[in-house]
């Protein structure tokens, strides 16, 4: 094995998966949409983390917005 290598060279394209890996966020939800998420997590056997994500893909999926107009202040 050499003992250097010129990185530049091994692998000049770009990884074409990097636009769909996943970014960690730091997101603040209710307690009651925590604890649903953890029960269907027991249910399925899927954790509640990837179910919320796959939740929020699917309403991007399906152009969903949420309704707001609960929260409006009269």
């Amino acid at each position: 094995m050499r003992s250097n290598y010129d990185i530049d060279k091994l692998n000049p394209r770009k990884n074409p998966y990097t636009d769909k890996l996943k970014r960690q966020v730091t997101i603040n939800l209710k307690t009651t949409t925590v604890e649903y998420f953890k029960k269907l997590a027991e249910e399925t056997g899927i954790p509640y983390q990837t179910l919320i994500d796959l939740y929020l893909d699917d309403c991007v999926q399906k152009g969903l917005k949420p309704d707001i107009t609960w929260n409006k202040v009269v």
